[in-house]
């Protein structure tokens, strides 16, 4: 997912639009040099020693890698791969495109560019 995740990085900049990750690899070392080498563009916490077992995932209750949650503007998720497992691509471009036209019309043109 990490192409289409930098695409939408980079069409969505300057929009109220905010990527973020959590890696489950049991060693730091792995996301650190993903990040190095610019396949991750955005911020991405560690999950921790434990990998899939973390706190992070833990908290939010993943039981599958990718897991994608999609917030609104007041921190309600709103779209979840946990309720959609089709939530990747046009899937998932459709649904920020919605969550980005609720606050503009502006703001959720800049989704139809990405392929």
């Amino acid at each position: 997912m990490y192409p289409h995740e930098r695409s939408l990085v980079k069409h969505l900049a300057g929009k109220p639009f905010a990527l973020i990750g959590v890696n489950s690899d049991k060693q730091v070392s792995t996301p650190q040099n993903v990040t190095k080498i610019g396949q991750v563009t955005w911020r991405s916490f560690w999950n921790g020693p434990k990998g899939t077992g973390g706190p992070i995932a833990t908290e939010w209750q993943v039981r599958g890698w990718p897991t994608i949650y999609l917030l609104d503007g007041e921190g309600k998720v709103r779209y979840s791969s946990v309720d959609d497992r089709n939530l990747r691509g046009k899937n998932l471009n459709d649904a920020i495109a919605t969550l980005l036209g609720e606050l503009s019309i502006e703001s959720q043109t800049a989704i139809t560019e990405i392929n």
